[in-house]
């Protein structure tokens, strides 16, 4: 038999194979499509992953696997859960926050949300220093470093093997060689640069480094589209460091693209030290399954310190949308002023309809976003988003010098927010973010000093700005708007 007849005899079965197959395929979308009828994290969101599933299921069905789970399984909250086998180390931190709980008042009910949100207390004695450049905050956070005698925990999202990058490898190998125990976190995607062979150079030194992967080989194996975000630097449990920073040149100003660098830093000293430690711990247990002994827990109140901090941890592990939760009720909060910074602007409803609320009740509300993106398509759409959120009493300012990337708003006369968490759906449902919450004058008075100084460095736009845009600006705004679930 020729290979042209064996070919045709062989067609019917071939055919009739493939039909089995995509038929198979039909039915295992249409039940995905019922699962993400159920479980999507919108009404829009379930709506469009239903008809992709069904109309296109072989191009839909791997895109849903990666980026229609609404939910990180297997991370492990010891602050939440006791039948951990680290759940020691949240008791402890958690009694010394108690111990020095603030008596604030609760504001009608404000405050004590953001403690159940968080799981942690307000605790008073911090003190807090603002960064307002990488220059200054890594030659803070290098020197911490040089003084630690015990431990030193680290974690950042982005880690290069850039100048920066060597200079901090230096500094941890030589802490380590004297008898430091340095824990070094980084997200698997934010470390994807670093070559094995940077990563051994800390590990024969005897550095504990490890990647925080959101997906695990048997476990999880499609959980792709988590990241931990945070941004974290503990030195023997006294002295601690959060913000915007991350280990790159750029971070520093250096980058040729974007020049000048904007970022927001913060030293922690006090009570609050130990609940960032203790968020360093939990993300350690998960990327390592192990558990770090010898953490100092007795803390003290801080020279001078007079902040009232709360620390709250927000993820997608979370039994509520934390992250989004606490801008909701921040923004609600503001009675005369909410001013915030974002190199993002991605909100969903909630954050829309609060921000127009605000508005409309005589907030002085500010949004300042950078003028010169790092992202694209995130920057497209946040003209959109502009233009949808834009009511009487918003204004929009895009940051001229350079790329801006803090994380910071200001409540009021009080109300201070320092973190990772960026105004867009990744920070809100998809990233492990940490922010740092506080009530005092003079910290938001120096806030406000800073804002004043950026919005200087501004220009003030319309928030119908893409109206003056080309037809083509205007089509990708719009079409980057329908990719902000998973931008």
């Amino acid at each position: 038999m020729d290979p042209t007849t064996a070919d045709f005899v062989s067609a019917p079965g071939s055919l009739a194979f493939a039909a089995i197959a995509y038929a198979i395929l039909v039915g295992v979308a249409i039940a995905t499509a019922v699962h993400a009828v159920f479980n999507a994290r919108s009404a829009q969101g379930a709506t469009a992953w239903a008809i992709s599933l069904v109309a296109l299921p072989l191009v839909a069905l791997p895109l849903y696997m990666v980026f229609g789970r609404n939910r990180f399984s297997g991370y492990v909250d010891a602050r939440r859960y006791s039948d951990t086998e680290h759940s020691w180390i949240a008791e402890k931190a958690r009694n010394v926050c108690d111990g020095y709980r603030s008596d604030l008042p609760d504001y009608g009910g404000r405050l004590s949300f953001l403690e159940r949100l968080a799981h942690l207390p307000f605790t008073y004695g911090n003190r807090i220093e603002l960064f307002n450049n990488g220059e200054a905050a890594f030659n803070s956070m290098f020197d911490a470093i040089g003084r630690a005698e015990k431990y030193v925990l680290v974690q950042f999202f982005i880690v290069r093997a850039d100048d920066l990058g060597h200079r901090l490898q230096q500094l941890l190998i030589d802490k380590a060689k004297n008898g430091v125990e340095v824990y070094f976190l980084y997200d698997q995607l934010g470390g994807r640069t670093l070559s094995k062979a940077f990563i051994r150079n800390y590990r024969d030194a005897g550095v504990n480094i490890s990647a925080f992967r959101s997906s695990k080989i048997f476990a999880n194996p499609f959980q792709v589209n988590f990241r931990n975000h945070r941004k974290v630097l503990v030195v023997d449990g006294d002295f601690a460091y959060v913000g915007g920073l991350n280990v790159g040149d750029e971070y520093l100003g250096k980058s040729a693209r974007f020049g000048s660098w904007r970022d927001t830093h913060a030293a922690v000293e006090g009570p609050s030290a130990d609940a960032l430690q203790l968020i360093f711990a939990e993300d350690w247990h998960w990327a390592t399954g192990e558990t770090i002994e010898g953490l100092e827990w007795e803390t003290r109140i801080a020279d001078g310190g007079n902040a009232d901090v709360l620390v709250l941890p927000s993820g997608p592990a979370d039994d509520y949308e934390t992250c989004n939760l606490m801008f909701v009720h921040a923004i609600h909060s503001a009675q005369n002023r909410f001013w915030i910074a974002s190199p993002y602007f991605v909100p969903n409803a909630e954050i829309i309809a609060a921000l127009q609320v605000a508005g409309l009740r005589g907030v002085d509300v500010r949004i300042l976003l950078p003028a010169n993106p790092d992202h694209r398509m995130v920057y497209l759409a946040s003209f959109y988003f502009m233009k949808l959120t834009g009511a009487k009493g918003i204004r929009f300012y895009r940051y001229m010098e350079g790329f801006m990337h803090q994380k910071t708003f200001l409540i009021d006369d009080f109300g201070v927010g320092i973190g990772t968490a960026n105004l867009d759906n990744r920070s809100f449902r998809l990233n492990f973010e940490i922010t740092l919450l506080s009530v005092n004058y003079e910290l938001a008075a120096e806030m406000e000093a800073m804002f004043e100084a950026d919005f200087a460095s501004s220009k003030q736009v319309s928030h119908d700005e893409v109206d003056e845009k080309n037809a083509l600006f205007k089509l990708g705004a719009a079409g980057a708007r329908l990719l902000s679930p998973i931008l």
